[in-house]
């Protein structure tokens, strides 16, 4: 799908309570329970972290992934381990050399290799593995990322309840579902925002390690939960975000 929005689509994202669209939903009963929902959020002032002014960024050269991917107590949650010895190298968050005309400290994520890459000063930059929108929804442009929230909420709209009845109970009705392992959303979420309008696209955590390096999204762009939780910490106000 286009990243430019048109007049309508914003009007017609004001008109449905600022919902986002995110993950495709896995059957009822696959991978680790949380898998099996689609991603829309509502986002109010209370559910949204303040983004700092300051930053600071000290990436390490070398990265343990065993230690990097291991089980993490976050905000009263046990992230599980990543089997990362089951995902290509390349898809494991490490410092590479990159050469760009983007700003330090921004965002650019490359559709075709499947990589976020975090800007770092000197021709360098954090590469992240991500899963992306499945063919025909993938979005490209610039943006900024607006807000940021640990352990969002997701709301499914009508629209997708009409589709996926098995949904119905984390419809607008029933208030979403609650933060947790289990929301599709993950550990952390960033909202991309154009314009100053919501895209409804989110970069955020996924429980679905194996979705990585896939088209597997309906446009958002997902991370490995521990990758989601260092990139969350390193963005700040009005990140520059290019998607190419």
């Amino acid at each position: 799908m286009s990243f430019q929005l048109s007049r309508r689509s914003l009007l017609a994202v004001v008109a449905s309570s600022i919902l986002s669209a995110c993950t495709q939903v896995p059957k009822p009963g696959l991978e680790a329970k949380a898998a099996d929902k689609a991603n829309k959020d509502v986002i109010t002032p209370r559910e949204i972290d303040p983004i700092e002014p300051e930053r600071k960024d000290e990436p390490a050269p070398k990265l343990d992934y065993a230690k990097i991917y291991g089980p993490v107590k976050d905000e009263g949650y046990d992230v599980p381990a990543v089997e990362f010895g089951a995902i290509k190298p390349e898809f494991l968050r490490q410092e590479v050399a990159y050469a760009t005309n983007e700003p330090a400290y921004s965002i650019v994520v490359d559709t075709q290799k499947m990589f976020l890459y975090w800007v770092l000063p000197g021709g360098k930059a954090i590469r992240y593995g991500v899963g992306l929108g499945a063919q025909g929804r993938a979005w490209k442009g610039r943006a900024v990322v607006h807000w940021k929230r640990k352990w969002p909420r997701w709301t499914v709209p009508d629209d997708m309840v009409a589709r996926q009845p098995h949904l119905k109970k984390y419809g607008i009705e029933a208030g979403g579902m609650d933060p947790g392992l289990s929301n599709p959303l993950g550990a952390r979420a960033m909202y991309i925002f154009q314009d100053g309008q919501d895209t409804l696209y989110r970069i955020h955590g996924s429980p679905q390690w194996r979705s990585i390096g896939k088209n597997a999204s309906a446009g958002c762009v997902r991370m490995l939960q521990q990758d989601a939780i260092d990139l969350y910490n390193r963005v700040r106000g009005k990140t520059p975000l290019l998607v190419i």
